[in-house]
Formats: structure tokens, sequence, C-alpha cells
């Protein structure tokens, strides 16, 4: 495992690695990695020869300055977790595989400020879009310059970051980038909870209800099959609510591939709840997706 934190240096590797015509895939991170991040590895790694991973904690993606001073920054134990998911999967193996890690500064991720703007309605201006102004332009600006500086064949986002998924690909056909967009499934603890970055600032106390959050959403599954969509939410919003320490900041029902809310059922052959919730006295902000129909 190489780390760079130089963008040139990365660049001049990954150029010596096309010449022997090995694939690319890329994994974008803000760090504080955990099994879900793994998990995309362990697929980037199965599917090129050459896998790297982003650590950066972008700054244009946050409207909420405590947010990201507080956000976690574990580059050293990021390092250890990639290097034993490498050696679990390719072990003594020469077969030509490598894993790059690419950690650079602020200043060299944007040596100038990067003001362009990327706005995709409707997917883009709904739920994170609505209650995080700015956000999803943040991702475009950092996703998309990633894209320009590996050149991936393939690029791994997980299921948790859904709406994220659906920018980023509005963002691939505006730009027309020639890059698979890979989607991976929510890797989730014993309890339920979704694996995220966000989770180690979580209290013991705080820990020990967030997994209610899926526990609410998993059993309106079952409880949607007999009640309307409206009946859904506010039976979600209603068992999260009642949970001292939670407070769902919204919960959309929602067309999974317009992202725009369903009144019915009826509306749509696949529909996905998604929701925010504030989690203890900080509080810190989770979100996770159910899928109704798919």
């Amino acid at each position: 495992m190489k780390v760079f934190n130089k963008i040139v240096e990365l660049q001049n590797q990954l150029f010596e690695d096309r010449k022997q015509g090995k694939e690319i895939g890329l994994v974008p991170t803000m760090g504080a990695l955990h099994e879900g991040h793994a998990s995309l590895v362990r697929r980037c790694l199965h599917e090129n020869k050459i896998t790297v991973v982003s650590v950066f904690v972008n700054p244009t993606q946050f409207n909420d300055k405590n947010d990201l001073k507080n956000y976690p920054r574990t580059l050293d134990a990021d390092c250890r977790l990639l290097e034993a998911t490498f050696r679990e999967e390719k072990g003594d193996s020469d077969d030509g595989s490598s894993l790059y890690v690419l950690a650079p500064s602020v200043e060299e991720m944007y040596p100038t400020p990067d003001t362009r703007q990327f706005e995709y309605p409707p997917v883009s201006t709904v739920m994170e879009g609505a209650h995080r102004p700015g956000h999803f332009n943040g991702v475009c600006q950092v996703v998309s310059r990633l894209f320009y500086i590996v050149k991936p064949q393939r690029a791994y986002f997980g299921e948790k970051d859904w709406q994220q998924i659906a920018v980023v690909k509005a963002m691939v056909r505006h730009l027309q980038l020639p890059v698979q967009i890979v989607e991976c499934a929510i890797v989730r603890d014993a309890d339920g909870l979704a694996k995220s970055s966000r989770n180690t600032l979580l209290s013991a106390d705080e820990r020990a209800i967030a997994p209610r959050i899926y526990q609410a959403l998993k059993a309106s599954v079952d409880y949607a099959k007999t009640h309307t969509v409206e009946e859904t939410h506010d039976r979600v919003v209603d068992d999260i609510n009642s949970v001292e320490g939670l407070e769902v900041e919204y919960f959309s029902i929602v067309d999974g591939n317009t992202l725009q809310d369903i009144r019915s059922w009826d509306d749509t052959p696949y529909a996905v709840g998604c929701i925010t919730v504030y989690c203890g006295k900080t509080p810190i902000r989770l979100i996770d997706h159910i899928k109704y129909k798919s």
C-alpha cells in the first residue's frame, strides 16, 4: 500500500499502471473508516487491479462549520484498516494488484477556490438538498475533481448515502464522464445501526438508542402492506420521536428514481423511505433508508 499526499505523484503512478493495461477503481471517502468502507474496498479490489481510496474531509460540502470542525479525522487508523483489508483479500498473491491512498491537504485539493456550481433538480434539491444548502454542490465539486485526478473505470459508493448516489449519477451524465458508478449495500452493526463515521461521535447512551431508527424503519415495511403512505410515514416518525434522545428531522417516502414524494403506493414500482434523525444532546445527525418496493 502506498500513501500519496501530492496529487501529481499519484497521477504519475497511475500513468505507469495504465501503460500496463491495469483498470482503476476509486473509493471516495472522508476518512474515519469502518467496515462499511472496507466492504467497498474489497469489492473494488476484486474488480480492478488498482484501487485508489481517497481520504479527504471536504470542506465545501459542509454547511455547518461546527460539523466540519468535529468530523472525525483518523488517518493513521484508516491506513491500518486499509492495509489489513488489502492483506486479507490479496494475501501473498502477486497478481499485480495495488492499493493507493490519496490523503491530500485542503490546499492540495483546492489550490484555488472551486466556484463551479452543480444543481440537478429534483434529485439534488429535496431531502438533504433542502436541509443542507450547498451540500450536494460541494459533493459534486470534490467527486468530480477526484474523477479528473484518478480517471477511474469504476467508482464505489455505499447505499447509506443513497441520495448522494443519485446526485453523483446525474453529475456523471451531465459531465459525460467515462466512469461506472457502483452501488454497494449498506453494512450494519448486529443491532441494525448503519455503519457511519459519525457513529464514533455517539456517547454510550446515544449509541444504545440509535438502533431504534432502523428498527422503526424495518417494522414499517410490514405495516405499509396494509396502510397508506401517509399512515406509514406518521407511524415511523411517531415511533422514533417516542424514544427520548431521538428526533426526526425529516422522513420522506419517495419514488426511488425521481426522489419525489409519493402519495400512494401505486404511484411507483420503486418506493423508498429516506430519513434523517438527530441523536443525543450534541446532537449527532444520522441518516438511513428503507426500501418498500423495488
